[in-house]
């Protein structure tokens, strides 16, 4: 099996600490791409800033973002986009406000939402050290609901966290699933859960970008740590969880590498590209 293009998440699988690229990580996706394959950057943050870290790589392959909702070459050009309709982020929004959870949208240039993030986000960890003309927009609207006249056909994703009462959480999530059976509804970290319009995952943009670079499913290698990650694994011909990843992301793997901040995805790409 000869793979011709790679997917790689990048929290818990790319990036370390949420920011960072290892050098190994680096070298061995820039000899992938010297080999003729195609990497793509697969994520469930903003295409803003997933755009920064691919051209960090030096990748020229389309980036997919907001969770398989947004596929963007890397000057930009749409490729696919499957925005949320005003009724899906209305029922998002009576959902997280019944459960009183904090929640926003998202964009390619960024954050929507009622109130600041907090300090600790990564969007506002990383605008600190970003040039002027990177930093990834955060909007801060009187009513999020307004958000769909400001930007329609624009929002990609709606975003709800909770780190202290993660059985509401889960309630709230699963009462979504239930109100409106149309959404994509998956979490990327165990405090939070994302939602997308139908037809809006990993695994649906990475089937997507494979039929636009004419490459077949068993030749793709899709790596991934987290629940938002199963859908591309499952598809890949070559699957790769992370040494850190979910149980359920292990159990659907193809191969089990090391760990994000041991340069697993390094490991993968020797293993089935390199060696």
């Amino acid at each position: 099996m000869t793979i011709k293009l790679i997917c790689i998440d990048m929290d818990g699988t790319l990036l370390i600490n949420q920011q960072n690229i290892s050098e190994k990580d680096k070298l061995a996706i820039q000899m992938a791409v010297n080999k003729g394959v195609h990497v793509a950057i697969t994520t469930g943050r903003v295409y803003n800033c997933a755009k920064l870290y691919s051209n960090e790589i030096g990748l020229k392959t389309p980036i997919i973002a907001s969770n398989g909702a947004f596929i963007g070459g890397v000057n930009g050009e749409v490729i696919y986009n499957n925005p949320l309709t005003q009724n899906e982020v209305f029922d998002f929004l009576k959902i997280t406000n019944k459960y009183n959870l904090f929640s926003y949208l998202t964009a390619n240039f960024g954050i929507i939402s009622t109130s600041e993030l907090p300090d600790n986000h990564i969007y506002k960890i990383l605008n600190n050290r970003l040039k002027d003309n990177e930093k990834i927009r955060l909007e801060v609207l009187n009513s999020i609901e307004d958000a769909c006249s400001l930007y329609p056909n624009e929002l990609l994703k709606g975003v709800c966290v909770e780190k202290f009462n993660t059985s509401k959480l889960m309630q709230a999530k699963n009462e979504l699933k239930n109100l409106n059976p149309e959404l994509e509804i998956v979490s990327s970290w165990d405090d939070n859960f994302e939602v997308m319009k139908k037809g809006s995952s990993k695994g649906d943009a990475v089937a997507y970008l494979a039929e636009y670079l004419n490459i077949k499913s068993d030749e793709v290698m899709c790596i991934g740590d987290s629940e938002n990650d199963l859908s591309m694994i499952k598809y890949a011909g070559i699957g790769v969880a992370m040494g850190n990843a979910i149980d359920t992301v292990k159990a659907c793997a193809q191969y089990i590498t090391d760990t994000n901040t041991n340069s697993g995805v390094s490991k993968a790409i020797e293993k089935f590209i390199l060696d």
